[in-house]
């Protein structure tokens, strides 16, 4: 179960990225994370913590809630 919501997390974080399209070097630029970490929780392999689902959303410029919409 909690792999299924990192797994979801992660594709609407690239959902959105690809939508503005942003490489996930852009993404990491504008969010101050590193791009490996950002690849990480696209596939669902890192739990990111609200620090960083906050400065994703920031980044992509949607809400915290629209990161979390399935």
């Amino acid at each position: 179960m909690e792999k299924e919501v990192l797994i979801s997390f992660g594709k609407k974080v690239r959902e959105l990225r690809n939508n503005q399209q942003l490489s996930q070097e852009s993404l990491a630029e504008k969010s101050g994370l590193h791009r490996n970490y950002i690849g990480m929780v696209e596939r669902g392999e890192r739990n990111p913590s609200l620090i960083n689902i906050d400065k994703l959303a920031k980044a992509l410029n949607v809400s915290l809630s629209e990161l979390f919409k399935v």
